[in-house]
């Protein structure tokens, strides 16, 4: 990996020692630079392999985001390039839809040890900004309360609504796996007719004082608590959007 590229494409200018702070800043600045998009799925683009030399040429190299699987991955693949102790762990989406089964390895979610263990996740969209301690109970991140409950071996990440209804996000286990382990259900994701991922296309990104989302034909603007949305013109070039909010360079009328 050539990781000061990486880095660069990241504008990540912080400690690049293995230490809990510096895992905090690699995590906040991977959200704000590098989204969560899913818009290979609505382009003529052949699915990713889940390997690291195709993920750095997608992400880094090609400027653009990914979904679940491939930002962690590659996440994954940076830290342990700077002595971080990181295992894949997989998970369960819970779905909105309650007539859809979860699947096993529909995620896969990292687990970082230093003197702690911290749940590392840059692959979910919008959910917590910094790493969690892997320790039952609720903690505060992006402005949210998120909590973590241990069912025999399995865990479960909830967040919290200001009422305190929570939504369960995903369960999981803290059984090591391989990054193979999780290839068939990648590709899954990206190639079935049926897959979550297929419903809409959506790019977005936490920014320093909220986030900025390109859903379908809709554009997102949350800062300090304010949220903005609005439909884009029949006229309005979405590859101009994608380009000055995201910098992903895809070709006109992709």
């Amino acid at each position: 990996m050539e990781r000061e590229l990486y880095l660069e494409r990241m504008r990540y200018r912080g400690s690049l020692q293995p230490t809990l702070e510096a895992l905090r800043s690699l995590h906040v600045r991977h959200l704000e630079t590098i989204p969560f998009e899913n818009l290979a799925l609505f382009l003529d683009e052949a699915p990713l392999a889940l390997e690291e030399d195709v993920l750095f040429d997608r992400l880094v190299r090609g400027h653009r985001g990914g979904v679940r699987h491939a930002l962690n991955a590659l996440f994954a693949a940076l830290l342990r390039s700077l002595g971080f102790q990181v295992s894949y762990l997989s998970a369960r989406v819970a779905p909105e839809d309650a007539t859809r089964a979860p699947s096993g390895f529909e995620h896969l979610v990292l687990e970082v040890a230093l003197e702690e263990r911290w749940l590392v996740d840059v692959g979910f969209g919008a959910s917590f900004d910094e790493p969690l301690p892997l320790v039952p109970g609720r903690w505060p991140s992006a402005g949210r309360m998120f909590r973590l409950d241990v069912h025999g071996d399995e865990w479960s990440l909830t967040r919290e609504s200001p009422g305190g209804v929570g939504r369960l996000l995903y369960v999981f286990s803290r059984t090591p796996r391989r990054l193979e382990d999780f290839a068939e259900r990648f590709r899954a994701l990206q190639t079935a007719p049926d897959s979550p991922l297929r419903a809409e296309s959506l790019c977005t990104r936490k920014t320093p004082r909220g986030r900025v989302t390109l859903r379908g034909n809709r554009l997102i603007l949350s800062e300090d608590g304010h949220r903005v949305e609005r439909r884009l013109a029949a006229t309005e070039a979405r590859d101009q959007l994608l380009l000055s909010h995201f910098g992903i360079p895809l070709p006109a009328g992709a």
